[in-house]
């Protein structure tokens, strides 16, 4: 709430004046006398014809109340540990500079994703290795490809690796939740996010799908019962490693907020790499965890205080003092490097389908 009124009449035995008009939102408690007139006549000293009204209206201000929460979503707070040029022109600036062309390989990324969230919510009789195929190809986004070939050779790709992947699932393991939005808040922080898809297993088991491609497990036995497992979709030229699993600040605040929505454990985090069948696995501790929303806070404070110079004007904190470009082989990739002259100086523009895998390289190896 802007502030509280807190009124306090002298004489009333006219109609009350509405308070709600009186006194400023927010600052320094502000004092406001009010006269009303009930009849004809002057409203000026004691001999004044008509029966005055005098209201103290008191606004008070918001001297000593805590701040708001900041609310925010791992890729806000990666956007500003990676650039923060490229924070404030994609959260701060508007109207916001416009983007590069779409990027084939986030289209490719879109389409699976898309695809696998639409397989799981099919009646279960429905859900088979070809309606998985089927999804992808109706659900295709061919954004950013050179021509309709390379297009259609990655659709081919990508179903073999959709089915691929769906052979190995249990059709009847339903998860707790695909797609699904989930948040938590701190004293100083609100955060949200979407998982991919949050499974439901026996405390402790490693997943049916993780197959033999499973690695980097480091499991802790909770006492019976179940746990949630925060399931991450990959689908780059290159596998992950361990380190991208145990690293990842986004999975870990998502395994913290399920496991606060669901009030079940949540500690292990997933990484499922669609073109090589690897899945990275990673068990956090509670310290580790908790190590990780530290961190989080931190970075959002940061984005905090940068938010609020910007928002004070360009002499306070739209300069490159506040947001300094870090330029480095990145800016080839970046969305908006055509607004920033230091990217366009530390590395070429890359093609919108430079990311892509070669179709001829076997599923799993990185592409050139």
């Amino acid at each position: 709430m802007p502030g509280s009124l807190r009124v306090r009449t002298a004489f009333s035995p006219a109609r009350r004046a509405d308070p709600a008009r009186a006194g400023q939102a927010g600052g320094a408690p502000a004092r406001v006398t009010r006269c009303a007139r009930r009849r004809g006549g002057p409203c000026a000293g004691a001999g004044a014809a008509g029966v005055r009204q005098y209201e103290s209206v008191e606004q008070l201000g918001l001297a000593g109340m805590p701040p708001g929460l900041y609310p925010c979503t791992p890729s806000r707070l990666r956007s500003w540990l990676e650039c923060p040029r490229r924070y404030r022109m994609a959260y701060l600036d508007h109207p916001r500079p416009s983007k590069g062309p779409p990027w084939a390989h986030h289209s490719l990324g879109a389409s699976v994703h898309n695809a696998l969230a639409g397989w799981w919510r099919l009646p279960r009789p429905r859900r088979t290795v070809q309606a998985a195929g089927e999804l992808l190809e109706r659900g295709w986004i061919g954004d950013g490809y050179a021509d309709a070939g390379q297009s259609a050779a990655h659709l081919a790709r990508a179903r073999a690796m959709v089915e691929g992947y769906v052979a190995g699932l249990d059709p009847d393991a339903e998860p707790a939740g695909v797609e699904r939005t989930v948040g938590m808040k701190t004293g100083r922080i609100a955060l949200s996010g979407r998982i991919d898809r949050l499974d439901d297993r026996p405390a402790g088991a490693p997943g049916a799908d993780a197959g033999p491609g499973a690695r980097g497990l480091r499991a802790e036995p909770w006492e019976g019962g179940r746990e949630l497992v925060v399931v991450d979709y990959k689908t780059g030229r290159r596998p992950p490693a361990d380190d991208d699993a145990r690293t990842s600040l986004a999975l870990a605040v998502y395994a913290l907020a399920a496991g606060q929505v669901l009030r079940r454990p949540c500690r292990r985090v997933e990484l499922h790499h669609l073109p090589s069948g690897q899945v990275v696995t990673w068990a956090h501790t509670a310290d580790a965890l908790a190590r990780h929303l530290r961190r989080a806070e931190e970075i959002a404070a940061e984005c905090a205080a940068a938010d609020e110079l910007f928002r004070a004007g360009p002499r306070a904190g739209g300069t490159d003092t506040v947001f300094p470009p870090a330029p480095g082989p990145a800016c080839g990739w970046c969305d908006y490097r055509a607004h920033c002259r230091e990217g366009q100086l530390a590395a070429p523009p890359r093609q919108p389908w430079d990311g892509l895998a070669d179709p001829g390289v076997p599923q799993g190896e990185p592409g050139p």
